[in-house]
């Protein structure tokens, strides 16, 4: 059975990540602790592809100082995702985690999306 994703895209002001990777480790384990299968924070690194007009920075609206943080969540299916998600909403610690005055990004500025896959290999 194909599995469910989570996907996120956003600019994260560079000085952040450390930031940014410490309250991710601790949403991960919090969503792998509901039953998520996987969990991936990743950090742009090879961002401009030479010939591509669309990049992740273009797509993020990136501005000077700031880099890409792209993340995605695996479920077995969307039913356990809406599940899982259901649990995390009600977990005080990702409401303190989540706290967009204390956040080191602007969720105003965040791409989410949930996607069925159609190819596992």
């Amino acid at each position: 059975m194909p599995r469910y994703i989570d996907g996120f895209v956003l600019p994260l002001k560079k000085k952040n990540l450390a930031a940014y990777r410490r309250i991710a480790a601790k949403a991960g384990k919090i969503w792998k602790k509901y039953g998520a299968l996987d969990y991936v924070e990743a950090v742009g690194d090879d961002l401009k592809i030479p010939g591509m007009e669309t990049s992740f920075p273009g797509l993020a609206k990136s501005k000077p100082g700031e880099t890409v943080v792209f993340s995605f969540i695996t479920y077995k299916s969307r039913a356990d995702r809406d599940r899982v998600t259901k649990r995390i909403m009600q977990d005080p610690e990702i409401m303190k985690i989540c706290d967009p005055k204390k956040s080191p990004f602007d969720f105003q500025r965040m791409a989410y999306g949930g996607f069925k896959a159609i190819v596992e290999l």
